[in-house]
Parts: structure tokens; sequence; C-alpha cells
């Protein structure tokens, strides 16, 4: 296989562990190594595990992370690790947004169902008087 300096421009591939790195989607170059050794990383939907596998310009890449899976496009192979804004150039983040969550207002949020949580001083009452415990008659 040629070198990545022997391709065209257009052809340019680079290493998956690598281009995680550069593109500062993992923190290490060795974490992003294991990443793809366990499993974590597709390339076009095809789940792989070798590092030294290439990516180019046009792929697909989900890279499943700890609360959420977050997909990418590449749009060019990187050649140092840089800071964040030039390391944003070289994908395209297509993770969908993550599902509405529901809003509670005030109200609904210090209110509970009966019978939910802990149960309070009158129902533990109402429990032990099930039950047939002694303690006040009166409530």
């Amino acid at each position: 296989m040629a070198r990545d300096e022997e391709q065209p421009a257009g052809q340019a591939r680079q290493r998956i562990d690598k281009w995680l790195f550069f593109a500062r989607l993992r923190k290490s170059r060795s974490l992003a190594a294991s990443s793809v050794v366990s499993g974590d990383v597709s390339v076009n939907g095809v789940s792989i595990r070798q590092p030294s596998h290439a990516v180019r310009a046009g792929d697909v890449v989900v890279l499943s992370l700890d609360r959420h899976d977050m997909v990418v496009q590449v749009l060019q192979t990187g050649e140092r690790r840089g800071p964040y804004e030039e390391a944003r150039l070289l994908y395209r983040d297509m993770t969908p947004p993550p599902p509405p969550r529901e809003e509670r207002n005030l109200f609904e949020q210090a209110t509970r169902e009966r019978g939910a949580g802990r149960p309070t001083k009158r129902e533990r009452r109402e429990t032990d008087r099930l039950h047939g415990f002694p303690g006040d008659a009166e409530d």
C-alpha cells in the first residue's frame, strides 16, 4: 500500500487512531487505539478492531462515548494535534440531537405520587395501625 505522502491529496488516508487523536475526539493516541480495539468505533457502518484501519475524506465514523454515540464525517486528514479550532476542521459533526427532555415545573418537582419515595409521618402511622402496632390512636 502506498504511503500518505505518495497519494493524491483527495485520496489521502490516515490511521483511525491517529485521526481520532488529531481531531481531539480522544485525549491520547493510546486511548484512541484502545477504544478501536474494544469495538467502540465503526467506520461506514462496519465495526473495526484494528487501530491501523485507514480513513479518508468522506468516511462516516461512529464513536461510542460514555453517554451517547458521536457521528462524524471525515472532511480531511490531520497533520498534527493542534488547537480545537484547527481540529474542528477535520470533521463535520452529524450526531443527532438528543431527544427533548420533559421539563417539570417547580410544583411538579416538589410533589410526588402517593406511595412513591419515602413515606410521610402520616403514612407511617397508617401503616403501623394497619399492622396492629401500638401507637398514637389520635391524628
